[in-house]
């Protein structure tokens, strides 16, 4: 929930000051945009602005006319790049339209609310709101299994967290908003620090563990959740989610081994572990016996570990340092949540084989 991430310090500032404000949401995009449905911007009385619903050329506009548009409640406003359009006043360059809901306090500040609890807590959300007719703004919304009164709309809210997806239609749109990734980091290397620092800007909540405790200290993780000294038992207390990923990069093969003796039996999004493939199915190989206190399954159940395990993690992305490994592990974390591809966009939106069709 990354838009919640980018929110909130100006929410809390709006909430104790109890301010005006006006929340932008896209609620649909037609063609090419830079941001997808689900992004949103804050915008206060005073022009501070929080979020982003373009690539920096839309924000300006909305947030000029925000508080005039929404006198009479909720609207929805649509911004356009097409030349058939005419002038291009945006300059947004995509050659699309996006579609904005517009709202005050009266209606974003229940949302706001319900998303910030959603965030804190790592839970699904899903929230169904109407985006035309005559009760533009009405919505509901379901976290875990609680949820708003808004009769129909429940339902529509209901389904879009059952079946994990948003969609737009007869004047809803129902948006499903996927928990905050939980992401913990064995080792406080050098190397890991960027690690952190990048999953932190992209809103994920972050734990950091290392049996040397000299190294996991809050000052060098500023921007960690937590930092804790690692041993079984700050191990198998760890509160963690189907939604969550795991990197194992200590450098020590001790710590790594009684990580993933804990790690193997969680339900994790996602579980890497740095170094030599050969290094892992020694571990791996050494718990299997261990677990099956040394029969012949033993090897069956080292290569199931192998197969769900990434080992070594990472994309080949070419380059060296804390900095490029953390880009690499981070990217294959990113496209295993959201079940990407890792293929250039120029290959599969169309670009290339568009041209190629044409004979150019």
């Amino acid at each position: 929930m990354n838009e919640m991430h980018a929110l909130r310090p100006l929410w809390r500032d709006l909430k104790t000051t109890d301010e005006e404000f006006v929340l932008a949401t896209v609620v649909a995009v037609e063609g090419s945009g830079y941001r997808k449905a689900g992004a949103r911007m804050l915008v206060a009385r005073d022009g501070r602005r929080a979020g982003t619903i373009s690539g920096g050329c839309l924000e300006a506009e909305v947030a000029k006319k925000a508080f005039w548009h929404t006198e009479d409640g909720p609207v929805v406003r649509r911004y356009s790049t097409l030349a058939e359009d005419g002038d291009v006043p945006f300059g947004m360059g995509c050659g699309g339209v996006v579609h904005v809901l517009l709202e005050r306090r009266a209606t974003a500040g229940p949302l706001l609310e319900a998303m910030e609890q959603a965030y804190a807590q790592r839970l699904e959300m899903a929230v169904a709101t109407r985006v035309a007719g005559e009760r533009v703004g009405e919505r509901s919304w379901q976290v875990a299994s609680a949820g708003g009164e808004v009769g129909a709309l429940r339902a529509r809210a209901e389904q879009a967290l059952a079946h994990r997806k948003s969609t737009n239609a007869d004047g809803v749109y129902a948006e499903w908003m996927a928990a905050r990734t939980g992401l913990l980091i064995v080792g406080a290397g050098n190397d890991t620090r960027p690690l952190a620092r990048v999953a932190h800007e992209m809103g994920w909540e972050v734990t950091v563990m290392d049996g040397r405790s000299h190294l996991a200290t809050q000052e060098r993780f500023p921007e960690a959740d937590a930092v804790m000294t690692m041993n079984a038992e700050t191990l198998s207390g760890l509160r963690l989610r189907a939604t969550d990923v795991a990197a194992l990069m200590s450098h020590s093969l001790e710590q790594d081994r009684m990580a993933l003796r804990e790690l193997l039996g969680r339900d994790l999004a996602y579980l890497g572990v740095l170094g030599p493939r050969a290094r892992t199915q020694e571990m791996a190989m050494e718990l299997a016996e261990e677990a099956e206190r040394g029969t012949a399954g033993a090897g069956r159940l080292a290569a199931e570990w192998m197969a769900r395990l990434h080992a070594p993690m990472g994309l080949e992305l070419g380059g060296d340092g804390a900095e490029a490994v953390a880009l690499s592990v981070l990217a294959e974390m990113q496209k295993t949540l959201n079940g990407g591809s890792a293929q250039p966009l120029r290959q599969i939106r169309g670009g290339v084989a568009a041209f190629a069709a044409a004979g150019v």
